[in-house]
């Protein structure tokens, strides 16, 4: 079987980070968490997302990639397990949605040459609900630039990201995507929804996956 390279995504607010972690324990594996306080554009992109939008999202796609550079090694030589609360794919979904056409183009040209080497997931697990249950768990966490988030910005994060999806399933067959409904499914508070979760992972591993 193949090493597994497990990514958690889904719009902002979802439980990517909180899941992740809860395979990491489960299975053993190395943890991969984005980089997300640090970015010192983020607080001002919510202020302004036309102004701030290709700083934001070029400090996001960097340090992304320095993460999945620098576990590489351990991942194709050392055949160590990962779990990461990110895709890289995530880049190119938040990009469109804010960077002007002639940006984006530029942004997406970058986004190939540095990661058409890097490390391909195989498993996918992509949370998604409701505007109201994600702003619900925004408010939670309780970022302070996170109180910024426009509702109808989000709403349309969440629309790509099924668009994104569904096309990125159609594109890898061979690369199984597991989908979780957050209006459904509690794993945060309730056990035995995160007994389902990782249960289901675990059979995924367990059958195999392809690289």
């Amino acid at each position: 079987m193949s090493v597994p390279f497990i990514t958690v995504e889904g719009p902002i607010g979802i439980g990517k980070t909180t899941l992740s972690k809860a395979i990491a324990e489960a299975q053993q594996f190395h943890q991969l968490s984005e980089i997300v306080d640090e970015n010192p554009f983020l607080n001002k992109f919510y202020d302004d997302i036309e102004e701030w939008s290709f700083q934001t999202e070029m400090f996001f796609l960097c340090n992304r990639y320095k993460q999945l550079s620098d576990i590489q090694k351990q991942f194709i030589s050392e055949r160590q397990p990962v779990v990461a609360d990110y895709h890289i794919f995530k880049n190119l979904i938040f990009a469109k949605r804010t960077l002007p056409a002639d940006e984006y183009a530029k942004y997406e040209e970058i986004y190939h040459i540095l990661t058409r080497d890097m490390p391909v997931p195989n498993v996918i697990i992509y949370l998604h609900a409701s505007l109201d249950t994600l702003m619900k768990r925004i408010a939670l966490r309780g970022r302070d630039f996170e109180k910024k988030i426009d509702p109808l910005y989000l709403q349309r994060l969440a629309d790509d990201y099924e668009v994104f999806i569904a096309d990125f399933e159609a594109a890898h067959p061979e690369i199984p995507v597991l989908r979780f409904n957050g209006d459904e499914i509690d794993f945060v508070n309730e056990a035995g929804d995160l007994s389902l979760i990782l249960n289901k992972v675990d059979e995924t591993i367990r059958k195999g996956v392809r690289q």
